[in-house]
């Protein structure tokens, strides 16, 4: 029997499980031109990730990506194929964070909505439902 044949396939199935596969878009820039280009992202790791991108780039480039309710993240790209590449963080994230909403703070609300939240109803003046 042959061992390692069952460890390939072993490996491969521990990283598809450690992916999480989604839908979510991103802004990617290149810091050594400062160009920026919004992305989708198509699976996420703690490693890493694969988006589609319309721009090609060499392997080994360094990059940010601006993923939401994480932050930017650096890594470098890792491979490159027909409009997708695959990005390899420097440091390793919480993916599940990625899914969290996006929280609006009170500074971030337009002022009409401020107004709304903070001064209460005058009695009288609401309407029935």
């Amino acid at each position: 029997m042959n061992d390692s044949f069952g460890e390939i396939n072993m490996s491969a199935a521990k990283r598809s499980m450690d992916r999480d596969s989604l839908f979510l878009k991103a802004v990617l820039r290149f810091p050594n031109t400062k160009d920026e280009h919004e992305v989708r992202i198509r699976n996420l790791s703690a490693g890493g990730l694969m988006a589609e991108i319309p721009t090609d780039a060499p392997r080994g480039e360094p990059v940010e990506i601006k993923l939401r309710s994480i932050g930017w993240v650096s890594g470098h790209i890792a491979w490159v194929t027909d409009g997708r590449m695959g990005i390899a963080f420097d440091h390793p994230i919480n993916p599940k964070d990625a899914r969290n909403p996006v929280n609006a703070g009170v500074m971030d609300l337009p002022l009409y909505l401020q107004r709304l939240n903070t001064t209460p109803p005058v009695p009288g003046k609401l309407r029935r439902v």
